[in-house]
């Protein structure tokens, strides 16, 4: 009834009750009362616990092990402590057969007022955070008339076709599609607006996705076209704006904010990009693009800062190499960066889902 006891009597319901006193940071609920809590084993020389986060990137994650280790490994004497992580990740709104990709639980948009400042850098770096903290992820280049994504992420390969559906390019543990994998780089692209809404919808609803957690969306520069017959026919989980520090940058994305306002779509917060460069010289951060210009901006909008990356010259090199960042140098200061960027994001659109989830449906139940 209690549970098997070893010989310092301690049990599977022990374990849980001390679980119990473990209170997640942001949902301010302790991990047995939030559901985490998915399966305990105490055996001779080990205790093994199986958890179940909302997202794989979930940004308390580091901080949860620690006090599950701190917790757990008061009471368990001489065994390790072994956890182990699930996820189980939400749409923020409704998916369905009617939606365009109705196996895609959260669409991204990754947004900038202007080119120029990084905002392809930064989705892929994101993306590819997602993905190797364990989430299953697809990254859609939606800039059809200068797509950079075969570039950065090192495949021109040409997707595959099965049935009436394109199959997504693989590399770097992500899904992959772009025009880029289809028209010839030195093809000039000169679509009208109508053939480039076209083809931006048959990307999403002629592409086989599959079952993604995340699909990222990098946009191309400006509230043109391509944002509205997103809005219109995607529901979106949320946006995210890229800027540099200048005011002519930062004044875009006040333009880029009041665009997604009409239409419907949630700004999640804003990334500064080339925030700074630390010298190899004095180590000390210099300010080449202005300082603290997308916290100001952010502030007054009532968003969040999800990061601020530094400019660093692998981080292109990176990018010109087909590899991005955060693999490629992953203990740098900017895949630093991107790696809580990514953490931020997920675990907002998480809370988020979970509130969705937590609404009353509505229906009475008749005893």
């Amino acid at each position: 009834m209690f549970g098997k006891k070893d010989k310092d009597g301690l049990t599977k319901e022990r374990v849980t009750a001390l679980l119990s006193e473990v209170v997640d940071p942001v949902l301010q609920k302790n991990l047995v009362d939030a559901k985490m809590v998915k399966d305990v084993q105490v055996e001779a020389k080990r205790v093994r616990i199986q958890l179940e986060l909302p997202t794989p990137a979930w940004e308390p994650k580091a901080l949860l092990t620690q006090e599950i280790q701190r917790v757990v490994g008061a009471a368990a004497g001489e065994r390790a402590v072994e956890l182990a992580f699930g996820a189980d990740v939400k749409p923020v709104r409704p998916i369905g057969a009617d939606n365009l990709m109705p196996q895609v639980r959260n669409v991204i948009l990754f947004a900038s007022g202007k080119g120029g400042v990084g905002k392809s850098t930064v989705a892929v770096n994101v993306a590819t955070a997602l993905a190797n903290m364990g989430a299953k992820v697809g990254l859609l280049d939606s800039d059809i008339y200068g797509p950079s994504i075969p570039t950065m992420m090192g495949t021109h390969e040409r997707p595959q076709v099965t049935g009436q559906k394109l199959v997504p390019v693989a590399q770097h543990g992500l899904k992959l599609m772009s025009i880029g994998f289809i028209v010839d780089p030195s093809e000039a692209m000169t679509w009208r607006g109508p053939m480039l809404n076209g083809a931006l919808i048959q990307f999403m609803r002629d592409v086989e996705w599959g079952d993604l957690d995340y699909l990222i969306l990098d946009l191309p520069p400006g509230t043109g076209d391509v944002q509205l017959t997103i809005s219109q026919n995607v529901k979106v989980a949320g946006a995210v704006l890229v800027s540099t520090p200048q005011d002519v940058a930062i004044a875009d994305v006040t333009r880029g904010k009041a665009m997604f306002d009409k239409v419907g779509i949630n700004t999640l917060g804003v990334v500064e990009n080339m925030a700074y460069f630390i010298c190899d010289g004095c180590s000390k951060k210099h300010h080449i693009f202005a300082d603290g210009g997308a916290s100001r901006i952010a502030k007054e909008m009532k968003v969040p800062v999800l990061g601020e990356v530094p400019l660093e010259v692998s981080t292109r090199e990176s990018a010109d190499a087909g590899k991005p960042e955060v693999l490629s140098h992953p203990e740098s200061e900017a895949s630093k960066a991107f790696f809580s960027i990514a953490r931020r994001v997920a675990t907002e659109l998480a809370v988020q889902a979970s509130k969705v989830t937590a609404k009353p449906s509505g229906l009475k139940i008749i005893q």
